[in-house]
């Protein structure tokens, strides 16, 4: 069967291409009556308004835009997912635009994109979102945007975003390393350029203060958010004199290296080496052991995400500046960790 088109409601509701055009425009000068009588054949038919289509029409735009850089594809895919749901559900249009943080022209590049693809406004995924000399350049060309950020309380600087408490959850992952019995803790960073490792890390460093264990730099590798940085930096801990007893991977790729570093080196896991990972992507479940994580909602971020984006731009100049919403990542406890082999 065909799409139907914006005449086939013409032709239902007896009315001209540009009543039905103002309906679907949500424009004030249509009679209650004869609004309801082209709703009624819109639903009727199923129709679906083209958001492109509807852009080029009216002075405003009916497209997204979603802006990441990112080495792990579970996290990707799942914030695509999440925008995505809103756009279908509100008559958005989406487009996904892959980039390079680090690139120097970052800010020209998303103008150009919001300008020439007419989006209304963008999602802006870590590491972009904080970047905060790209965020005030894309404001101050009026560009409305959302930022999904790592923080441990609402930034509050001014812009909107929503932010998860890594921190508080990475505390948890290495409490309940801690309460296991383990004193000697790897951590194996993702990227510096994202502030959910910087923050991971502090969760790390904070419970080990707290619960007075001296950090061994040796036990900290930098690296990124992979499983080959996973795989080198369980490695180059197995090769430590007093190697240690438990790992803490900044997310479920990395560790997902450690553990096949530690089956590739004979170790058993938890027995000989405790694994944690971050995020609790859908192969933490299915690896054997399945792995200790944080359980991370990035889909329902990334919709929350979606929704304050169409607040700001349907509210254009709102009286008063909407809230920030937190996410806290919750420890989720699996076969991955066990009190570690007594010595001797």
């Amino acid at each position: 069967m065909r799409r139907p088109t914006i005449k086939d409601v013409a032709e239902r509701a007896e009315v001209s291409l540009k009543t039905v055009s103002r309906v679907i425009n949500d424009e004030p000068s249509v009679q209650a009556s004869t609004r309801a009588r082209v709703q009624r054949a819109i639903d009727d038919l199923g129709y679906q308004p083209d958001p492109s289509a509807r852009s080029l029409r009216s002075a405003q735009n009916y497209a997204l835009g979603l802006v990441y850089d990112n080495p792990n594809p579970y996290y990707v895919i799942a914030v695509q997912n999440g925008v995505l749901s809103v756009c279908r559900e509100t008559g958005y249009g989406l487009q996904i635009h892959p980039c390079d943080s680090s690139s120097p022209n970052l800010a020209s590049e998303l103008i150009d994109l919001v300008q020439h693809s007419r989006l209304a406004g963008l999602v802006l995924a870590p590491p972009m979102s904080e970047r905060n000399e790209l965020v005030t350049e894309l404001v101050a060309h009026g560009i409305r945007l959302v930022r999904i950020v790592s923080a441990a309380a609402d930034p509050q600087d001014g812009s909107a975003c929503i932010y998860v408490d890594d921190r508080d959850a990475a505390y948890e992952i290495t409490e309940h390393l801690i309460q296991l019995g383990h004193s000697r803790i790897g951590f194996l960073w993702g990227g510096k350029s994202h502030g959910s490792s910087w923050e991971r890390y502090k969760g790390y460093e904070d419970a080990l203060r707290e619960y007075g264990i001296t950090l061994d730099p040796d036990l900290v590798v930098e690296g990124d958010y992979s499983f080959d940085d996973g795989f080198r930096g369980a490695r180059r801990l197995f090769a430590l004199a007093d190697r240690p007893t438990a790992i803490f991977g900044s997310n479920d790729e990395i560790a997902a290296g450690v553990l096949a570093a530690a089956k590739s080196s004979g170790m058993n896991v938890p027995y000989d080496l405790s694994i944690a990972g971050f995020e609790d992507s859908p192969f933490s479940k299915q690896s054997w052991p399945a792995l200790t994580t944080a359980k991370q909602a990035t889909q329902e971020i990334a919709r929350h995400a979606a929704h304050r984006l169409l607040q700001e731009i349907r509210e254009h100049a709102p009286s008063k500046p909407l809230p920030n919403e937190g996410f806290s990542p919750e420890l989720v406890v699996r076969g991955s960790t066990a009190p570690p082999r007594p010595k001797g």
